[in-house]
């Protein structure tokens, strides 16, 4: 079993964390889940909230907002459509995103109305935090 776990979050605007990790936490579409070393192969949507990086005790948060997690034996891959050091987030960004989340909401059904509210969700999670 190895001992570590080799992790990689990409946004389109640069690579935010690229190093050997003991555990990644990540919101998946389908409901948060966690990464060890030599798990097993995955392929995941993300949905709009934070992940939590345990590198040798210490815990790093990044917020992602859609995107894909990849896990293979070489590790593990975040694609992610935005990403942010959470230390880099302000509230008055996060109020805007909900804001133009409530107006995209309006006249939405199935699906996108679903995808909407769940990115909604992660936002007004993220924004408890902040």
């Amino acid at each position: 079993m190895a001992d570590k776990l080799h992790f990689s979050l990409v946004s389109p605007e640069r690579e935010l964390y690229a190093g050997e990790v003991d555990q990644v936490d990540i919101p998946g579409t389908e409901g948060n889940f966690g990464v060890l070393p030599d798990h097993a192969p995955l392929m995941a949507a993300i949905r709009t909230g934070a992940i939590t990086v345990y590198e040798n005790g210490a815990e790093k948060q990044f917020f992602v907002q859609g995107g894909f997690a990849d896990v293979t034996p070489a590790g593990l891959t975040v694609l992610a459509e935005r990403a942010a050091p959470m230390s880099e987030l302000t509230s008055e960004r996060i109020q805007e995103d909900i804001a133009s989340a409530k107006d995209s909401l309006v006249g939405l059904e199935g699906e996108a109305a679903l995808a909407v509210q769940q990115n909604l969700d992660g936002l007004n999670a993220v924004a408890a935090t902040l």
